[in-house]
């Protein structure tokens, strides 16, 4: 019981919208933080900057445009 529990905790953290999960993730939609271009993650990835809060949990990210950090193009294998 104990291992099928931590198992389901598992599948849930895992798709929690942060970094690039297990299945890709683009971020949550919440109406103040796309008013200002960005999308809500529980950290900001490499490669995105923060704005602003989402509800006090999640953190406002924008896309860095220009003069991305080299750590973006890596690719994970």
């Amino acid at each position: 019981m104990r291992l099928c529990l931590s198992g389901l905790l598992f599948l849930f953290v895992i798709s929690l919208p942060s970094g690039n999960g297990l299945f890709g993730n683009d971020g949550v939609e919440v109406r103040t933080c796309t008013a200002l271009g960005g999308r809500c993650f529980f950290g900001c990835r490499v490669g995105w900057k923060w704005v602003a809060y989402c509800h006090n949990v999640l953190s406002c990210c924008l896309k860095l445009r220009r003069h991305p950090p080299p750590q973006v193009y890596e690719t994970a294998h």
